[in-house]
């Protein structure tokens, strides 16, 4: 029990790691948008659409990874997927815009095995009354890397590396997590396969999907997560220095505080549900205080809090934006633990695919074509979002709760 409790761990972290580096390629973009925009040819908001490009491919992979993972298991396929984000990231260093784009979607679609990946081994291999502290974690290493993709590359930049010699390097990165990935993955995490072929996974899909606890997940963990992958990750650090003044470098440091947030939210309010044994309390609180900091963000005044506190709140609130990852999983039969993470990492990720250019656009229409944005064209632009998380915290209400407090405790040699 040792050695495979031992194995299950290594596999868990080296997906964990591959988690931290797709999601600082995810993020980097945030620091470099003028240097993108110079090089493509394109305006800052066909930037930003270029940019949200990658949840086009992380959207409906989402799908296939969690599908593929029920099926073949992790070393089969996560591997793959890391090679896809290294091709991406060489494609999206030629300065094409056309390159760029299907870079972009290979990013997107072969990042999406990461966290697929990881929550997969974690929730098949430990015990259930951790799934809410181990998918946390999980996502701790992603905004881990979120967070250095902004405070570790924006210094960089604003230093003189070029924008182009990044992507080619995390290129070449990517395909060398791809090897270690298929060398150190063990063979152990890969489950039987099924019969019944392309049956056996629709029927998996038609489970998940028909379940009306899988879409309130979906819609929860996508209106908690927009403020996150669209408001800072995209826009964070031009409406910090165009709204405030503030320059390049402080700017990054002030956008780069709400993926930090996430480390220590993500395994924090896990660990707070698993200890409750229950999801909804945790849902709700932290939805709360995420509405409070982004309202304040539009539209309170300056120089109240200190610099970064209302970016790191509002991170560890958004944290609670995984917890619906559990729910998920806690409200499916274990057979489709990998298709049902796949659903709401599709359902919570369309939203960022398909909200990302309309809010461009917004943005684009509040400046009535100014170069210069103030903070009046972002409150236009993003107040939208205040409503989505006060419809997330209505949806919580409505979702069963699930967590080990309401659900009889498993037998010791059940998997969770």
């Amino acid at each position: 029990m040792k050695s495979a409790a031992k194995t299950a761990a290594i596999a868990w972290l080296i997906a964990a790691v591959y988690y931290f580096y797709q999601y600082a390629l995810r993020s980097a973009p945030a620091v470099m948008m003028p240097q993108m925009s110079e090089a493509f040819g394109l305006t800052a908001t066909a930037v930003a659409s270029l940019v949200g490009l990658f949840y086009y491919g992380y959207s409906p992979f989402s799908l296939v990874a969690g599908a593929a993972m029920d099926r073949f298991g992790p070393r089969r396929v996560v591997p793959l997927g890391a090679a896809a984000v290294g091709i991406g990231a060489l494609l999206f260093a030629t300065g094409s815009s056309e390159l760029a784009s299907v870079g972009r979607l290979l990013q997107g679609a072969g990042g999406v095995f990461a966290l697929v990946g990881a929550i997969y081994i974690a929730t098949k291999n430990f015990p259930a009354s951790l799934a809410a502290t181990l998918i946390g974690a999980t996502q701790m290493f992603g905004m881990a890397g979120g967070s250095a993709g902004q405070f570790l590359v924006g210094p960089a930049i604003s230093a003189g590396m070029p924008w182009n010699q990044f992507w080619f390097g995390m290129g070449i990165a990517g395909l060398l997590i791809c090897v270690l990935l298929f060398v150190l993955l063990p063979s152990q995490a890969q489950p039987e396969r099924r019969g019944d072929g392309l049956k056996s996974v629709l029927g998996a899909f038609a489970l998940v999907f028909r379940n009306p606890q899988s879409l309130l997940c979906g819609m929860i963990a996508g209106l908690m997560f927009i403020p996150t992958t669209i408001f800072d990750m995209v826009w964070g650090v031009r409406y910090v220095q165009e709204s405030f003044g503030l320059d390049y470098t402080s700017a990054v440091m002030r956008s780069a505080s709400v993926p930090f947030g996430w480390i220590i939210g993500c395994p924090l309010l896990g660990f707070v549900s698993d200890r409750l044994g229950r999801r909804k309390p945790v849902i709700i609180g932290a939805a709360l205080v995420l509405l409070a900091c982004l309202a304040w963000i539009l539209y309170g005044p300056a120089g109240v809090f200190p610099p970064y506190f209302l970016g790191l709140l509002m991170g560890i609130a958004s944290g609670a934006a995984m917890l619906p990852y559990s729910v998920i999983k806690e409200a499916n039969p274990p057979e489709v633990s990998g298709t049902a993470t796949g659903v709401i990492n599709f359902l919570n990720f369309t939203f960022s695919a398909l909200l990302g250019p309309v809010f461009a656009s917004l943005l684009g229409k509040a400046a009535k074509g100014a170069e210069l944005m103030t903070r009046e064209h972002y409150q236009a632009a993003f107040q939208p979002l205040l409503y989505g998380v006060a419809l997330a915290i209505l949806l919580a209400f409505i979702l069963r709760e699930t967590g080990p407090a309401v659900r009889p405790a498993p037998a010791a040699n059940d998997t969770p």
